[in-house]
């Protein structure tokens, strides 16, 4: 417990520190936007491949298919739950909503925290889990906005992040059980390091950008007690129930329990969505997932 508490402190001061950093005006909009695009496109391929890098067993083998099912059936759960409560409203703070139930911020914050509270290995099944997010968010979670959806392009976007390349490059090491010479692990480490103060960092310089007087209304209230209590809870259950394994059930929790994704941001802007409103989402419900992930961190 102790140890839980002191990681999610230090996670709150590296958060302070990007806050810092964007008031004083050392990272601008265009800083953080390469901050961010280093962590995505470098930082965390660079530790997926790493986390990978374990003893290959049958128990590994099932932890992998058990997280990758559960994932699944989050993710249709995630889909009908957005049709239900938001499908009727085609509107742009509905289309915002909707997209915001499929799709959190499991693939920055979310594999930051889980490499912080279980390791490499939790990063490993992190990355197994977010496969079906990606290839969601891409899908149907681009044609909430856009309207169109495109086989050829979602299958490009998909095969060609940086994430999934990692996923498919770290499983084959894992499979073969090759090993890489020495200065090259040594660079993956010290890359891999980056990840979590990188990516809380981060978060940090978006929670900077709060206006606390615009912020807080009902329908971001609503939201948020879906996104970070709600769905958690209606995995959490199941998993207790079925007796999953504790460290699946550990990452499948935490990973539910995210914040809205900022590329709800990026294609509501893109698609004239409301840009604003989606940033309001964004930032309450990530400010309140301080406070929510150190709950689950301790239930779990």
């Amino acid at each position: 417990m102790r140890e839980m508490i002191s990681l999610q402190l230090a996670m709150c001061l590296m958060i302070l520190a990007g806050v810092v950093l964007k008031k004083t005006g050392i990272f601008g909009k265009t800083g953080q936007k390469n901050m961010t695009d280093l962590v995505i496109d470098f930082i965390l391929p660079c530790s997926i491949v790493k986390s990978f890098m374990i003893e290959f067993s049958i128990k590994t083998l099932m932890q992998f298919g058990e997280i990758l099912l559960i994932s699944l059936l989050i993710q249709t759960g995630c889909e009908v739950l957005g049709k239900v409560l938001y499908g009727k409203k085609e509107t742009p703070k509905g289309n915002c909503l909707r997209y915001g139930i499929i799709c959190s911020n499991a693939g920055f914050l979310g594999n930051a925290i889980a490499e912080g509270v279980y390791g490499s290995a939790g990063l490993a099944l992190a990355s197994v889990y977010l496969i079906p997010q990606r290839i969601v968010m891409w899908s149907a979670g681009l044609a909430i906005f856009s309207g169109e959806t495109d086989k050829k392009k979602v299958i490009k976007k998909v095969a060609t992040h940086p994430c999934i390349i990692a996923c498919i490059v770290g499983i084959f090491f894992m499979l073969t059980q090759v090993t890489l010479p020495d200065f090259i692990m040594k660079a993956l480490s010290s890359f891999s390091g980056c990840l979590t103060p990188a990516s809380m960092m981060v978060i940090g310089m978006i929670l900077a950008e709060i206006n606390p007087k615009e912020l807080v209304n009902k329908e971001v209230i609503y939201y948020t007690v879906i996104r970070l209590l709600i769905i958690p809870a209606l995995v959490w259950i199941p998993c207790l129930l079925f007796c999953v394994d504790a460290l699946v059930t550990g990452i499948s929790v935490l990973l539910a329990a995210m914040p809205a994704g900022a590329t709800t941001s990026m294609l509501a802007s893109k698609y004239d969505s409301d840009e604003k409103f989606a940033t309001e989402m964004i930032i309450f419900s990530t400010l309140c997932s301080v406070i929510t992930t150190m709950i689950w961190s301790m239930i779990l």
